[in-house]
C-alpha cells in the first residue's frame, strides 16, 4: 500500500508539472498573446474609449503598471525612459505602435526615434504627435484606479512642458482605456488561464492531503510553506504569501480579517478541523486567486458531518446569488447590493468582496464590494461590467453550527469569466469539502 501511495503521489505531481512549459516556450506564448492583443484588442478598446492617441511613459524600475504588461517576454523592465505611442486612425482602420526609444520593443512596437537626428527624446515625441494631429492625447492618470495611474509627476511635468499649448489642451485621462487593456481577456489567454486555474486547484488538493498533513503534528505554517515550495519547485511564482487557517468546535469564531492577517502562527492541525486556504499563483503573466476548504476526518468517519456539508452548500448558494446578478453594463455596486439583498432575503448572512482578476491578482475593473465596504465602493465600484473579463468570485457566509454551539464562516474564492454567453467558472468551482483521511 505504501509503495502504491508513493507512486500515485509521484504520478499526480508529474501530471501537474507537465502542464508547465519551459521558460523559452513561455516567452513564445507571452509574445504570441501580446501580438494578438495589440493587433486585435487594442484598436477595439481605443474605439470604445473614443481615444485616437495613447502615450505611456516609464523609466526603468519605476514602470507604469500598464506599460509593464506591454513589454515583450525578454524585457523584464523598461529601459532608461521608455515612451510608447499608439495612434488609431479609425477611418483607415489602422493602428501605429511606436516607441520613442532607440530600439524596437519586441516584434509589435517599432522604434521611432533616431537620437543622432534628434537628441532630445521629448522633442522626438512632440514631432510624432504633431505629424498625426490627434483629437485626444490620453495618458495614464486616475483618481480611483491605481493600475491606471501610472504616469509619475516628473514625466508628466516634462511632457506637458514639451507640448505646445494647443496639444497640451488635448490631454485626457486614459483611465477607461487602461482599465480595458488590463481587464479584457482574449480567447488565446483564456486557454492558458484555464490551465493555470487547474494547476492552482491541483496544488491545493495536494496540500490538503495525507501526503502533507498528519493530524497532531503538521502545523498551518507547514502547509503554507509547502504551498510556497511546491510552486517554486514547479518554476512558478506566488503573487502573495498563502494563508492556511483553522476553524474548530471549541474555539470562538474570529474576525474574518484574522483569517488572513492576524491568525496564530504554527497552529497544529487536529482531526475534526475545518481548514481554509487562500492561494494564488502567476504563470504566463496571468494570476489566480483561490480559497478552498478541507475537513480532517475523525476516527471512524468516511465523510464530513452533514452540518458542515450543508454549511458548505450555503457558501455555494451565496456564490450563485452573486454570479446570477452579473449583467453587462451593471456597475460593481449595483451587482453587489442586489446580490446581498437577495442573499439576506433568503436568510443567508453573506459578505461579498469580489475583484477583477487577470494580468494582476487584484486587477482593474469593477470592484464588487470590499470586506469592510459592504454598502458599495466609491469610484472602482461605479465602473461597469464588460464582456470578456475575469473575476475572483470572493465572498463568505456565516453559518450557525448547533453541534459546535457557535458560528463558522465559509470563505470561498474561485476564478470566473463573464462573456457573451454569460457567466462561467474558468475551471469549475469547489462544490464539496476536500477530505483529509
Amino acid at each position: 500500500m505504501t509503495r502504491l501511495y508513493t507512486f500515485l503521489v509521484l504520478l499526480f505531481s508529474l501530471s501537474v508539472t507537465s502542464q508547465v512549459v519551459s521558460e523559452r516556450e513561455r516567452a513564445l506564448i507571452v509574445d504570441e498573446i501580446l501580438e494578438d492583443r495589440f493587433n486585435t484588442l487594442l484598436p477595439e478598446l481605443m474605439d470604445r474609449a473614443v481615444i485616437d492617441m495613447w502615450v505611456l511613459i516609464s523609466r526603468e524600475y519605476n514602470e507604469d503598471p500598464v506599460l509593464k504588461t506591454m513589454l515583450p517576454a525578454t524585457w523584464l523592465n523598461a529601459r532608461r525612459r521608455t515612451i510608447l505611442v499608439f495612434y488609431r486612425d479609425q477611418d483607415k482602420n489602422t493602428i501605429e505602435k511606436l516607441a520613442v526609444a532607440r530600439y524596437n520593443i519586441g516584434k509589435s512596437i517599432t522604434s521611432a526615434w533616431d537620437k543622432e537626428k534628434e537628441p532630445d527624446q521629448w522633442k522626438a515625441l512632440v514631432k510624432i504627435i504633431e505629424a498625426r494631429n490627434p483629437k485626444k492625447i490620453a495618458i495614464n492618470y486616475s483618481d480611483y484606479f491605481g493600475l491606471a495611474d501610472g504616469v509619475v509627476r516628473t514625466d508628466y511635468n516634462e511632457f506637458i512642458e514639451a507640448l505646445s499649448p494647443s496639444d497640451a489642451s488635448k490631454i485626457v485621462s486614459a483611465e477607461k482605456l487602461a482599465i480595458g487593456w488590463i481587464e479584457t481577456r482574449t480567447a488565446k489567454e483564456m486557454k492558458y488561464f484555464e490551465q493555470l486555474v487547474d494547476i492552482t486547484h491541483n496544488i491545493i488538493k495536494d496540500a490538503f492531503s495525507a501526503k502533507v498533513i498528519t493530524p497532531g503534528k503538521t502545523t498551518t505554517d507547514d502547509v503554507v510553506w509547502y504551498l510556497r515550495q511546491r510552486v517554486t519547485d514547479m518554476g512558478l511564482e506566488t503573487w502573495f504569501h498563502p494563508t492556511v487557517d483553522i476553524q474548530r468546535s471549541k474555539e470562538k469564531l474570529v474576525s474574518h480579517i484574522e483569517s488572513f492577517s492576524n491568525r496564530p502562527e504554527g497552529k497544529v492541525i487536529q482531526k475534526g478541523d475545518l481548514l481554509h486556504c487562500d492561494f494564488g499563483i502567476t504563470y504566463l503573466r496571468l494570476n489566480t486567486d483561490c480559497q478552498q476548504h478541507a475537513y480532517v476526518l475523525q476516527d471512524g468517519e468516511t465523510t464530513a458531518p452533514q452540518y458542515l456539508v450543508d454549511a458548505f452548500a450555503d457558501g455555494n448558494r451565496v456564490q450563485d446569488f452573486l454570479t446570477t446578478n452579473f449583467k453587462t453594463g451593471k456597475t460593481g455596486n449595483q451587482i453587489l447590493l442586489k446580490a446581498l439583498k437577495e442573499g439576506k432575503e433568503a436568510s443567508y448572512r453573506p459578505s461579498i468582496y469580489t475583484h477583477p482578476l487577470g494580468l494582476y491578482g487584484h486587477s482593474a475593473g469593477p470592484t464588487i464590494g470590499m470586506w469592510d465596504s459592504q454598502g458599495g465602493v466609491v469610484g472602482t465600484g461605479d465602473y461597469p461590467l464588460y464582456e470578456n473579463t475575469a473575476y475572483a468570485i470572493e465572498l463568505n457566509t456565516t453559518v450557525t453550527i448547533p453541534a459546535w454551539k457557535k458560528d463558522i464562516r465559509i470563505m470561498l474564492e474561485e476564478a470566473g469569466f463573464w462573456g457573451e454567453n454569460g457567466f462561467r467558472y474558468v475551471s469549475g468551482r469547489q462544490e464539496a469539502l476536500i477530505l483529509i483521511d
